[in-house]
């Protein structure tokens, strides 16, 4: 394992500059070819302008808009509390800036489980498990899940209040002890529940971060408004809501994967968004297609970095319009890039123009004058240009923790919901799911198992997929959308929607 601070690495790391310096342009590998580095907290590298890693499929570049940053004492990187973790730690940029099991076991091997990865609040199942022990630390080490805790009942987030929520909880599968113990758990002297994620991207958080309405469409409120800008707040950026801004977010972050005693300082939490904010990420090459901005296309990060604000989705260019230049052959292309090509834009149209019937979806059926079913094509619920969000950003269930998919997961918790109020729309009175989701944050029936949908660019770099990593690849992805909503996909139309969303 080859440490990204290791003072010898260039006798044994290959490093191709661009514009004749490291910190404009480069791209790591090993002796092997393979980028197997880890960026650790405080090393002191300065981030380059653009950083390309080799994955199994091509190769995923970064972009620092702005130019390279010097990361010595800049707060991302740097190990602010106890645990010894950075906001690096979770946020590798070989995983396009999140973190997947293959990381997570490559660190484990090379430290011998001694990392600061594995901190026992959330980096291990469980922190009442033995720490030592690999079984503490599977689900992050085989599903590249994190533990999070959310106390229950929740807190109102416009009042600060404990809100009374309308159903029950019962835990009916607990395999690692922290949802019935006696320090985690409803029965703990501080009631919790622990449910188990993957740490969502940070990169092309402009996108992410832009809002489009001032209510949520899904619910019919209104967004909650940043107390500082006062401006109204998407619901992209959690997978629970449960913060809404960058700066809310890294405040929650700070008390909880980085064990902070004391808050961020104002230099802070500037330095780190503003990080934030500059870091673009997508697939840059194919191995099968060569690189994704030839012939005239427009893939990679590069056009991200301009974004204007107002072009989203169908308000603006039609989506992945970026590949609209591959309908016509370019003579100077290999027969395998112009088969890739076109798969690629036969997976637009697919992704555009094929509709199928959506049923019991809760956030999007029953909504803005949907029925159940609902015929809808891919691009209705994700229409962000460029990054295939919904414009319309808030949280919706389309099944992969609810009944009844739910108990096909056995690593996960399992919950039984019953609603004391209104049944839930489309699962009744009484079902089971492994994460109440967006249910934890307004403690609503309506409201569990409804998850933010995740940014579609990078995916070659990070699976597996899904707030619960479900899907162990983007094949499983497609298949799962396929089986969910009885779309029929060929075999062809299959493989085109994989090369599109690899191709992100």
């Amino acid at each position: 394992m080859i440490k990204f601070g290791d003072k010898s690495r260039w006798g044994r790391i290959a490093v191709l500059l661009a514009a004749g310096a490291l910190a404009a342009s480069a791209t790591y590998a090993n002796e092997s070819g393979e980028a197997d580095f880890w960026w650790s907290p405080g090393s002191g590298e300065t981030f380059p302008a653009q950083l390309d890693y080799p994955n199994d499929l091509g190769t995923l570049r970064l972009v620092l808009d702005g130019g390279p940053m010097e990361t010595a004492g800049h707060p991302f990187f740097e190990p602010l509390g106890p645990n010894g973790r950075a906001c690096i730690t979770c946020h590798q940029p070989r995983d396009g800036m999140s973190l997947t099991p293959a990381t997570a076991r490559a660190q484990w091997d090379a430290t011998g489980g001694q990392d600061p990865l594995f901190a026992a609040y959330d980096g291990s199942n469980c922190p009442t498990m033995p720490q030592g022990e690999r079984d503490s630390h599977s689900l992050l080490l085989d599903y590249g899940l994190f533990r999070i805790q959310r106390a229950w009942p929740p807190v109102d987030l416009h009042t600060g209040e404990q809100v009374e929520p309308d159903f029950e909880i019962e835990v009916v599968r607990d395999p690692w002890g922290c949802n019935t113990g006696e320090h985690y758990g409803l029965d703990a002297e501080n009631p919790s529940i622990s449910v188990y994620r993957r740490p969502r991207p940070v990169a092309n958080l402009r996108y992410v971060m832009t809002s489009t309405f001032n209510m949520d469409p899904k619910t019919g409120m209104p967004y909650l408004n940043d107390p500082e800008t006062g401006e109204p707040i998407p619901g992209n950026l959690m997978a629970d809501a449960r913060t809404g801004t960058l700066r809310w977010q890294m405040r929650d972050a700070a008390r909880s994967h980085l064990e902070m005693l004391d808050e961020l300082t104002e230099d802070q939490l500037q330095r780190i968004e503003e990080f934030e904010r500059r870091i673009y990420v997508s697939q840059q090459t194919m191995h099968t297609g060569g690189n994704l901005a030839a012939a005239g296309a427009q893939g990679g990060p590069e056009p991200m970095v301009h974004f204007e604000a107002g072009l989203l989705g169908t308000l603006g260019k039609p989506l992945w319009s970026e590949f609209d230049a591959w309908r016509e052959p370019d003579p100077n292309a290999t027969p395998e890039e112009l088969e890739f090509r076109a798969s690629v834009v036969r997976g637009v149209d697919l992704f555009l123009h094929d509709t199928f019937l959506l049923t019991d979806t809760a956030g999007i059926n029953h909504r803005l004058g949907f029925g159940s079913p609902y015929r809808v094509a891919c691009v209705t619920c994700h229409n962000m240009e460029h990054m295939g969000l919904d414009a319309g950003a808030g949280q919706i269930a389309i099944g992969t923790n609810n009944s009844p998919f739910a108990n096909q997961n056995p690593h996960l918790p399992l919950f039984r919901i019953r609603c004391t109020g209104r049944p839930h729309i489309d699962l009744g009175r009484e079902f089971l799911t492994t994460d109440p989701g967006y249910a934890l944050t307004t403690g609503r029936c309506q409201d569990v198992g409804k998850i933010t949908a995740q940014t579609m660019r990078g995916m070659a770099s990070r699976a597996p997929f899904f707030a619960n990593g479900s899907a162990e690849d983007i094949g499983a992805v497609v298949d799962f959308y396929d089986r969910r909503y009885d779309i029929g996909y060929t075999e062809q139309e299959r493989q085109d929607m994989i090369n599109l969303l690899s191709a992100l």
